[in-house]
């Protein structure tokens, strides 16, 4: 196994993968897949839906959190008949091994695709978790990353696998809602302050330079790990990136679209005055030119009062409400027209994945097309930063004309781990 020394301060190991791609054959449709997970909070629904597929095993676990990882282990073997998975703090552990398929990511989003360009690159598929980059440059370089490796990739924006809402999305395309107009999204929550974090010795359950990884290294934080990371630019998107960001995709696929030419994003921090940075309540639009998105977020307060669907899809004809696992169908006036609004489960995804890996079957997620949704969210953060008009040229996906917004096109690596393809 390379040290994780020379993985913080080189990039000879990305480098070298990405020169030699190892391509594995097709499989078979019974061919048993084995995965290793990586991260294991959000990791354990990985474990669950990997296992709800026929024929596959959860080989490795890995966690930078021995408490995490020992109970990942446990997890894990109380669904696979008490087979243990091989429990491992550094995942190149997993990409070491020739006879692992797969590398499902459920860290922290700066590390989705660092992680991903070295598991094409060793030969692994991949299952990522939303939004799969930490910032616009990390949307193409993930998707090169497939590319060149020849390997499949698959987003976990789970409802593209629904059959609800493909139904939903078939009825769209057929004309139910005649001739589209707008998509609303909308997303509440009632998190409580994070505080006012102390710079305290790392607790000896966490490898606190692994959980870091590609990011330039800070001091930790006692109000940091493991969730509130995702409210410090440093390391994550805030609610846009860890909640939009599967709204958003329902309404792009909804409407058709790709890029958007023109994104705003306006709000602030009006709740609690701790350490977070992001907004914790935002309006983001989007204009696509014939069509437009909104996405109105509130995470400290819920506001029940109000009776918003997860997605709303206009056209001059009826509306069409996702709900957070399937669909109603309004007329103009308001009266509801059909539903189809069963349980939700993350099943479909994972079984479309294995299909895909063993019969060609198309991703309901595929990278390339995901990212498209990750980038509205990446945008939409640098329109709030610089409090300006971001505009996107969609040919070159490219900004265009503010040298401020380009700023943070891409971000700042720990010296010598920048991912490279």
């Amino acid at each position: 196994m390379k040290s994780r020394r020379a993985f913080l301060k080189t990039s000879a190991v990305a480098t070298a993968l990405a020169g030699t791609p190892a391509v594995l054959a097709r499989k078979n449709p019974n061919q048993l897949l084995r995965i290793g997970v990586m991260g294991l909070s959000r990791g354990k629904a990985h474990i669950t839906g990997f296992l709800g597929v026929d024929n596959t095993e959860i080989a490795y676990v890995c966690d930078v959190d021995q408490n995490r990882l020992a109970g990942g282990i446990k997890h894990a073997a109380a669904r696979q008949a008490g087979k243990e998975p091989k429990g491992v703090t550094d995942f190149r552990e997993i990409l070491d091994d020739k006879e692992v398929d797969i590398l499902a990511i459920a860290a922290p989003n700066f590390w989705h695709t660092p992680a991903t360009v070295l598991a094409c690159a060793s030969g692994k598929h991949v299952y990522v978790e939303k939004p799969g980059s930490h910032n616009c440059h990390e949307s193409g370089l993930i998707v090169q990353a497939a590319r060149q490796g020849n390997r499949l990739v698959q987003m976990g924006n789970q409802r593209r696998s629904l059959p609800s809402f493909r139904e939903g999305i078939d009825k769209i395309r057929a004309g139910a809602l005649g001739t589209l107009r707008y998509a609303r999204c909308w997303y509440n929550n009632r998190r409580s302050s994070i505080g006012r974090g102390k710079q305290v010795s790392v607790p000896q359950w966490l490898d606190w330079q692994l959980w870091q990884g590609p990011a330039p290294e800070r001091p930790y934080k006692d109000n940091l790990v493991h969730y509130n990371w995702h409210w410090h630019w440093h390391y994550g998107g805030g609610e846009l990136a860890n909640n939009g960001v599967h709204a958003l995709d329902i309404a792009r696929w909804g409407l058709g679209v790709d890029y958007p030419g023109r994104v705003t994003c306006n709000g602030g921090r009006y709740h609690h005055d701790d350490d977070q940075e992001t907004p914790d309540t935002a309006d983001a639009t989007f204009d696509f030119g014939k069509v437009g998105i909104s996405w109105h977020g509130s995470s400290c307060i819920q506001r029940k009062h109000e009776k918003q669907s997860f997605v709303s899809i206009y056209g001059d004809k009826a509306i069409m409400a996702f709900e957070s696992s399937g669909y109603r169908i309004y007329d103009l006036d308001g009266k509801l027209l059909e539903e189809n609004i069963p349980p939700f489960t993350d099943l479909p995804h994972f079984q479309n994945f294995a299909a895909g890996i063993r019969d060609g079957a198309s991703l309901n997620a595929e990278i390339e097309d995901a990212q498209k949704s990750a980038l509205m969210c990446h945008l939409g953060n640098i329109a709030y930063r610089t409090r300006s008009e971001v505009n996107l040229d969609p040919k070159t996906r490219q900004i265009v004309n503010n040298p401020a917004a380009g700023k943070f096109w891409s971000r700042e690596y720990r010296k010598g781990s920048e991912p490279k393809v």
